[in-house]
């Protein structure tokens, strides 16, 4: 199945959804407050999807891989910073068990494209 748009990727539904997840929960006192951690965890959830979109325009898999790898690499950010919100009890243990859910969730499946990617034939629209 050919995708034209990144809109139409599971993977980056599914960032979306992870962003807006993150987002909400930053809206909550005291979280909303501790304006470097909130904005650390909003931007870093935001790259998770911006980067694969970026990747997904740039029309080339060498290209799409690298910004996947940038995805990925914010994936675990937006988790790290999980747990320091965690730890200033910004958000509860629920909200950080679905949290490391998602973000692992979003990082397993980004290292099967990247793999699925390296060993395509297929090597982007640029190359058609």
């Amino acid at each position: 199945m050919k995708i034209d748009r990144f809109e139409d990727m599971e993977i980056w539904k599914d960032a979306r959804e992870l962003c807006k997840y993150v987002f909400a929960l930053t809206l909550k006192e005291p979280f909303t407050k501790d304006f470097k951690l909130r904005d650390q965890i909003r931007s870093s959830s935001g790259s998770i999807m911006d980067n694969i979109a970026e990747g997904f325009e740039r029309g080339g898999n060498k290209e799409f891989i690298q910004f996947l790898y940038i995805s990925k690499g914010s994936c675990g950010e937006t988790r790290s910073q999980s747990y320091r919100a965690f730890d200033q009890r910004y958000i509860d243990q629920q909200e950080l068990d679905l949290l490391i859910t998602q973000t692992l969730a979003q990082s397993t499946k980004t290292a099967n494209l990247i793999k699925y990617l390296k060993n395509s034939d297929l090597k982007g629209a640029k190359f058609h």
